[in-house]
């Protein structure tokens, strides 16, 4: 067996309640998987119903899990509510991350760890306990970002704390491969959504426009079928990263 509809499957997604992770538990939700959908703060709460909504209303099956994941104990909780609600988890896919725009001299010991924190300690562990869950034969994608292949100031940070999580991956698929487990990562260029805007002055955001090869910010509608295609028929792909953002930056 290794090609793998999702009817009946189990999906856990970490921030799973708006922008790229909101779509994707939609789409798994629309083609029969059950969702556990994740999300950090009081602020997201509203989207996070608002996705549930959604989903319940159109007949599919989903549950809401709050917490803050730079807590481990609080990933390990997350993956046994999955379990005890659906009894098992198939997919598990981790959107979280945290964006800072600042130069190296003026980033701040406590920015340094909060970015590590959010955008490497959370995939580490959330990995981690993925390989404990998972059945065999499942799957884990971690969304990265694409400023890993660029030659830039100011994202040290950000792309620093997410370059981790390529040998993550890599590490994570050798170890679990024997359980027919695959490990992806997916670079996705600067993305429409207001994850985005909220770092970018106006010149920024039409120099970022401009610089794929293919025109344009990706959309999240282009992310989700490579993530989906990734964790089912795709699953032959393991211990990469792969970049998806219109010929923005390249290896």
């Amino acid at each position: 067996m290794k090609r793998n509809n999702l009817d009946g499957k189990v999906v856990l997604i970490a921030g799973g309640a708006k922008n790229l992770g909101g779509l994707l538990s939609r789409d798994f939700a629309a083609k029969g998987a059950k969702v556990a959908i994740h999300y950090n703060s009081d602020q997201t709460k509203v989207e996070a119903e608002k996705t549930l909504t959604e989903i319940i209303n159109s007949d599919g099956q989903a549950f809401l899990f709050q917490a803050d994941l730079t807590k481990v104990e609080n990933i390990k909780k997350l993956f046994e509510e999955t379990k005890n609600r659906f009894g098992k988890v198939d997919i598990a896919i981790n959107t979280v991350g945290m964006v800072l725009k600042k130069t190296y001299l003026e980033t701040t010991e406590e920015e340094y760890d909060t970015m590590f924190d959010i955008n490497s300690k959370v995939a580490y562990f959330f990995i981690q306990e993925a390989g404990k869950h998972l059945n065999d034969n499942g799957k884990i994608c971690t969304i990265v970002t694409s400023l890993l292949a660029a030659y830039t100031g100011l994202y040290s940070t950000y792309a620093g704390s997410k370059a981790p999580v390529e040998h993550f991956t890599r590490m994570a698929s050798k170890e679990f491969g024997n359980r027919g487990i695959s490990v992806t990562g997916v670079a996705p260029g600067p993305m429409d959504t207001p994850f985005f805007y909220g770092q970018e002055e106006p010149e920024a955001v039409a120099y970022h426009t401009s610089a794929s090869a293919l025109g344009g910010l990706t959309d999240i509608k282009d992310i989700a079928p490579l993530v989906e295609f990734l964790v089912t028929d795709g699953w032959w792909i393991t211990g990469q990263t792969i970049f998806a953002n219109g010929g923005y930056t390249t290896r």
